[in-house]
């Protein structure tokens, strides 16, 4: 949350892309730094142990939802 908000304060569209075990954590972190609208994505939990294949469904099934948070 800190990396979008220090860019969304410079006037540069940034996102935070966590997985959704962190969706209370990025809602403190974002009304702490003083930006409750800090754009948020997330991808399903459990990311640790995921194989690629995993991953890349996992970035596929959020791709849009990052790309409509840039462009707000």
């Amino acid at each position: 949350m800190h990396d979008t908000v220090w860019f969304e304060i410079q006037g540069t569209p940034a996102v935070s892309i966590a997985s959704s075990e962190f969706i209370d954590a990025a809602a403190t972190q974002a009304a702490a730094l003083g930006m409750l609208d800090a754009q948020r994505v997330f991808v399903a939990h459990p990311i640790q142990d995921a194989t690629d294949d995993e991953m890349v469904a996992k970035a596929d099934a959020v791709v849009d939802q990052i790309i409509a948070a840039l462009k707000r």
